[in-house]
């Protein structure tokens, strides 16, 4: 039962992230340390080796190290550097790349889609919608925590996670 639970608590939480970049365009440390806990808490129980915690461990110290990098050059924001490291840590080393090239992608195509709906005109109704206005200016950032979360929703099948969860079903 405790080696599923994982199956959970990984999607919801990158899911929550998502939403709240989204609607706030900030991602709460509060959740990026909820991820690294809970990660604590369940690799030893999913029945993730010593071996393989320290390449998780080693992707989220990686990917921290590049966020941070990339925050202090202003390319992203600091809540986006936290999560993409709280979210290595869970992808692991073994499907960082394909993490990241699936991240780097949908954040592109959201940053064009922005892009794109800032040119129009936002309907009146949707101007009193705070968060949405606060998408549709130009001067506003991306919420790039969409972007990171998506894909760790797409990698996540293939990680071990899921594939030590199965074996014990």
């Amino acid at each position: 039962m405790l080696n599923t639970l994982p199956l959970a608590v990984f999607p919801i939480a990158v899911i929550f992230g998502a939403l709240w970049d989204l609607t706030t365009m900030t991602i709460p440390n509060r959740l990026t340390i909820a991820l690294v806990v809970a990660f604590v808490l369940l690799a030893p129980v999913a029945g993730l080796s010593l071996q393989q915690i320290g390449l998780h461990a080693a992707a989220g110290l990686a990917m921290l190290a590049v966020g941070m990098v990339l925050f202090g050059l202003g390319w992203i924001g600091g809540g986006d550097a936290k999560f993409v490291a709280a979210v290595a840590l869970w992808i692991g080393w073994n499907d960082l790349l394909a993490y990241l090239l699936i991240a780097s992608l949908a954040g592109g195509a959201l940053t064009l889609l922005l892009l794109s709906l800032r040119g129009l005109p936002l309907p009146t109704v949707l101007c009193r919608r705070a968060w949405i206005a606060r998408l549709h200016d130009k001067s506003s950032g991306v919420p790039y925590g969409v972007a990171l979360a998506v894909a760790g929703l797409v990698v996540f099948p293939d990680t071990v996670w899921v594939k030590l969860a199965v074996a014990t079903a």
